[in-house]
């Protein structure tokens, strides 16, 4: 679909962003000034502050609302634009950005910026982890042990991941998830058990390659605990054949339920959720509208 856009809020974390400074504000004013569109930028000063501007938009008569950061600030902005069919505008300024890379967004930020007015606007899927809002990837295991863990320290970014990621990776047990979903009820030991409505966490780390949000399906993905040895695991989440690995189970639903004996560690796009030992996960099919490139295909 087709953009005409007369107004429209920018959003910005200016705690975002791993690289160099770059002036946002200038930047979202040059293109709006291109495109004879009317810009307001606010910031984010505190955690839901993004939920809560974008909630604002329908009744300001915005009909763009620009999400500035990493995939968290998206999740807020999302939040408040639910159902609204008012499109989000991304521009990434996170350390991972999975579901601006999952869209080929550009990561560099003037050349995000210019595709907002002349982007097309599709429909995308989104689901819930226990009401909770999720667009990209959420995970229970040890992808939600190293989200929390790597939320409360200082030193973020792809390197930082990784050095957290190799330290505790011989410390994690793989932990029993009684999965429900398709009408059928089944046991596994996983080491993570991944729920993706796009293809990967960020960083080109594909946990589902062949996810799609607009199928009105998640991938649901099993994974063992894989010996330190096997560097051709490592390398097939980065080159796209993570679903073709034995230590990998994959399946599509549109919910399902995971229960484990102990509180597990779990994440939301990213962001650490502490623990919990249920989990219940439902499709919200075609809720959000969102600005991809005109060259993107698949989505």
């Amino acid at each position: 679909m087709e953009q005409n856009v007369k107004k429209a809020l920018c959003i910005i974390n200016k705690h975002a962003g791993i690289g160099s400074r770059i002036d946002l504000e200038q930047l979202f004013s040059r293109e709006c000034e291109t495109h004879e569109v009317a810009g307001t930028i606010e910031f984010t000063t505190h955690a839901g502050h993004g939920i809560e501007l974008a909630q604002e938009a329908p009744r300001k008569g915005y009909d763009l609302v620009v999400a500035v950061g990493g995939d968290g600030t998206l999740n807020e902005v999302a939040q408040g634009l639910l159902h609204t069919g008012i499109p989000m505008g991304i521009v990434p300024r996170g350390s991972g950005n999975g579901l601006a890379r999952h869209f080929k967004i550009p990561l560099d930020v003037p050349h995000a910026m210019k595709q907002l007015f002349v982007g097309k606007v599709i429909s995308m899927d989104t689901f819930t982890v226990n009401e909770k809002l999720s667009l990209n990837v959420s995970g229970i295991g040890f992808d939600g042990h190293i989200t929390n863990m790597f939320g409360v320290r200082s030193g973020r970014g792809f390197f930082g991941y990784a050095y957290l990621t190799v330290m505790e990776f011989l410390r994690f047990k793989e932990f029993e998830v009684e999965i429900a979903a398709n009408d059928q009820t089944f046991v596994r030991n996983a080491f993570i058990v991944a729920i993706a409505n796009s293809s990967q966490y960020g960083n080109n780390a594909r946990i589902a390659p062949a996810a799609s949000v607009c199928d009105g399906l998640l991938h649901l993905n099993v994974v063992k605990k894989v010996p330190p040895y096997r560097i051709d695991f490592l390398i097939s989440f980065f080159n796209g054949n993570l679903d073709r690995s034995s230590y990998c189970e994959i399946m599509r639903t549109s919910s399902l339920q995971l229960r484990v004996k102990q509180p597990t560690a779990y994440h939301i796009d990213g962001e650490p959720c502490g623990k919990a030992d249920t989990f219940k996960i439902q499709l919200i099919p075609s809720a959000l509208k969102v600005v991809v490139p005109q060259t993107q295909t698949r989505y």
